[in-house]
């Protein structure tokens, strides 16, 4: 595993928020009519009924687009949950102390400075630098 894969994770989860706000506008654009319809039942005796009726308002050519669209995006959106749980997997292999300096510096972006103060035990910026690609060297 590789920073860029780490980089891809980050972009992934952003992704992901971005097609299921993307799936849900779509599907707002379905409109669903509901009305209700009066009738009667067809044999005697003659009883008054109510009737539900929904549909949407959509042409199909329409209706076909959004369905494409949809299936486009939860295409993406599958590839996309993938790598994110290929990268965590990953990350519950590594030792504690990577995956701290990894959360901070790469999901949170945070400096090489404030990485090194969070993780304490006299740790300066260049050490946790050095000791980050030494660790991206080795995998």
């Amino acid at each position: 595993m590789d920073k860029k894969i780490l980089e891809d994770y980050i972009d992934a989860c952003e992704f992901l928020k971005e097609t299921e706000a993307e799936i849900r506008k779509l599907k707002k654009k379905r409109r669903i009519v509901i009305d209700n319809v009066r009738g009667s039942n067809p044999e005697f005796p003659y009883q008054p009924q109510s009737f539900v009726i929904a549909g949407t308002t959509n042409t199909y050519a329409n209706e076909d687009l959004i369905k494409s669209n949809e299936h486009i995006l939860e295409v993406q959106k599958k590839e996309a949950q993938e790598l994110k749980v290929q990268v965590e997997a990953w990350m519950k292999r590594i030792p504690f102390r990577m995956r701290r300096i990894i959360k901070h510096k790469v999901f949170e972006e945070k400096s090489w400075g404030e990485v090194a103060k969070l993780m304490g035990r006299k740790s300066t910026a260049d050490s946790v630098r050095m000791e980050y690609q030494r660790f991206m060297e080795e995998k």
